[in-house]
Protein backbone atom coordinates (compact mmCIF):
# COMPACT_ATOMS: atom_id res chain seq x y z
CA UNK A 1 0.00 0.00 0.00
CA UNK A 2 1.33 3.31 -0.58
CA UNK A 3 1.01 5.05 3.14
CA UNK A 4 0.79 8.81 3.84
CA UNK A 5 4.01 8.61 5.44
CA UNK A 6 6.34 6.38 6.36
CA UNK A 7 5.41 3.67 9.16
CA UNK A 8 8.83 3.26 10.61
CA UNK A 9 9.29 7.38 10.18
CA UNK A 10 9.24 10.72 12.52
CA UNK A 11 5.36 10.85 11.69
CA UNK A 12 4.58 7.55 11.60
CA UNK A 13 6.40 6.62 15.23
CA UNK A 14 8.94 9.21 16.03
CA UNK A 15 11.84 8.07 14.43
CA UNK A 16 11.47 4.74 15.86
CA UNK A 17 9.92 1.36 15.90
CA UNK A 18 6.75 1.71 17.76
CA UNK A 19 3.96 -0.50 17.48
CA UNK A 20 -0.15 -0.90 17.59
CA UNK A 21 -1.18 0.79 20.69
CA UNK A 22 1.67 3.03 20.76
CA UNK A 23 1.66 4.32 17.54
CA UNK A 24 -2.34 5.00 17.76
CA UNK A 25 -1.92 6.21 21.73
CA UNK A 26 0.26 9.15 19.95
CA UNK A 27 -2.75 11.05 18.06
CA UNK A 28 -4.64 11.35 21.07
CA UNK A 29 -4.18 14.70 23.12
CA UNK A 30 -5.37 12.53 26.53
CA UNK A 31 -6.84 16.19 27.84
CA UNK A 32 -8.28 17.69 24.83
CA UNK A 33 -9.55 15.07 22.68
CA UNK A 34 -12.52 13.27 25.22
CA UNK A 35 -14.81 12.34 24.49
CA UNK A 36 -13.52 11.08 21.36
CA UNK A 37 -15.51 9.88 18.52
CA UNK A 38 -14.42 6.82 16.83
CA UNK A 39 -15.48 7.49 13.81
CA UNK A 40 -14.25 11.43 13.92
CA UNK A 41 -10.81 9.78 14.75
CA UNK A 42 -10.86 7.55 12.38
CA UNK A 43 -11.56 9.89 9.59
CA UNK A 44 -9.09 11.73 10.74
CA UNK A 45 -6.57 9.30 10.47
CA UNK A 46 -7.64 6.12 9.21
CA UNK A 47 -5.11 5.73 6.24
CA UNK A 48 -2.54 6.18 8.65
CA UNK A 49 -0.12 3.06 8.87
CA UNK A 50 -0.05 1.36 12.06
CA UNK A 51 3.12 -1.25 12.55
CA UNK A 52 1.60 -4.32 14.45
CA UNK A 53 4.92 -6.80 13.80
CA UNK A 54 8.25 -6.32 12.53
CA UNK A 55 6.73 -7.06 9.06
CA UNK A 56 3.27 -6.08 9.22
CA UNK A 57 1.81 -2.48 8.85
CA UNK A 58 -2.34 -2.08 8.25
CA UNK A 59 -4.27 0.91 8.37
CA UNK A 60 -5.72 2.63 11.56
CA UNK A 61 -8.64 2.42 9.62
CA UNK A 62 -8.59 -1.59 9.53
CA UNK A 63 -7.90 -2.28 13.12
CA UNK A 64 -10.95 0.12 14.09
CA UNK A 65 -13.14 -2.47 11.95
CA UNK A 66 -13.12 -4.73 15.22
CA UNK A 67 -13.99 -1.53 17.46
CA UNK A 68 -17.71 -1.66 18.97
CA UNK A 69 -17.86 1.54 20.75
CA UNK A 70 -18.94 4.68 19.15
CA UNK A 71 -17.14 7.11 21.80
CA UNK A 72 -15.08 6.87 24.15
CA UNK A 73 -15.32 8.78 27.62
CA UNK A 74 -11.58 8.53 28.35
CA UNK A 75 -8.31 7.12 27.48
CA UNK A 76 -8.40 4.04 29.59
CA UNK A 77 -12.21 3.26 28.52
CA UNK A 78 -10.48 3.92 24.36
CA UNK A 79 -7.40 1.69 25.19
CA UNK A 80 -9.31 -1.30 26.48
CA UNK A 81 -11.68 -1.21 23.46
CA UNK A 82 -8.90 -1.09 21.14
CA UNK A 83 -7.27 -3.77 23.16
CA UNK A 84 -10.34 -6.13 22.62
CA UNK A 85 -10.36 -5.64 19.16
CA UNK A 86 -6.64 -5.82 18.18
CA UNK A 87 -6.74 -9.74 20.20
CA UNK A 88 -10.15 -10.48 18.44
CA UNK A 89 -8.62 -10.13 15.02
CA UNK A 90 -5.38 -10.99 15.30
CA UNK A 91 -3.48 -7.56 15.52
CA UNK A 92 -2.44 -8.62 18.91
CA UNK A 93 1.10 -10.15 18.74
CA UNK A 94 2.55 -9.56 22.72
CA UNK A 95 3.68 -13.50 23.61
CA UNK A 96 1.46 -13.51 27.23
CA UNK A 97 -0.89 -11.09 26.70
CA UNK A 98 -3.68 -12.80 27.63
CA UNK A 99 -2.15 -13.20 31.43
CA UNK A 100 -2.83 -9.30 31.30
CA UNK A 101 -6.42 -9.81 30.05
CA UNK A 102 -9.29 -9.88 32.72
CA UNK A 103 -10.84 -13.41 32.65
CA UNK A 104 -14.29 -11.96 32.43
CA UNK A 105 -15.97 -11.25 28.65
CA UNK A 106 -17.13 -8.16 27.90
Amino acid sequence: MDWPHDPDGEQGSEGKRKYGHAVIAKKIDEEEDFPLSRDEFVAEYGDDPVRIDYETVVSLREIFEGVEEESFDDFVEFHQALGRAMRKHGYWFYEGAEQFVASKKR
